[in-house]
């Protein structure tokens, strides 16, 4: 079965309580939320204080997705503003599956984010 998770990014952010509130009256299963660190990708995006304010607003799954390329420093921050699950990238790290672990060990889900390409 299909899951719709719009992407916050694409909210106006001015108006957050009431994008989410359409969001879901339209069939929202869960929240995606592209957290960017302007390092491991070019652009910035949003920090766990946000991502708190979005669980305040919502009882949808949160799914966080860290572009950054330190994401273990935040793992912890993440959790405690309501992530339901983190995804990172397998590159930022030598042992990924260690890395998903310590995500399990706080009660949330964990992705690891692989893009493959094939020629």
């Amino acid at each position: 079965m299909a899951k719709i998770a719009p992407s916050v990014l694409g909210a106006d952010f001015s108006r957050l309580a009431e994008e989410i509130a359409d969001a879901e009256r339209t069939g929202a299963d869960m929240f995606h939320l592209d957290i960017m660190d302007g390092h491991f990708v070019p652009n910035i995006s949003f920090g766990s204080d946000i991502v708190r304010t979005i669980d305040k607003l919502t009882n949808c799954f949160l799914d966080v997705h860290l572009m950054l390329s330190n994401p273990e420093k935040y793992f912890e921050s993440f959790h405690k503003a309501g992530a339901d699950n983190i995804t990172f990238h397998i590159e930022v790290h030598p042992d990924p599956v260690n890395f998903a672990g310590k995500i399990n060990a706080m009660g949330i889900k964990a992705r690891i984010w692989s893009i493959l390409t094939f020629y």
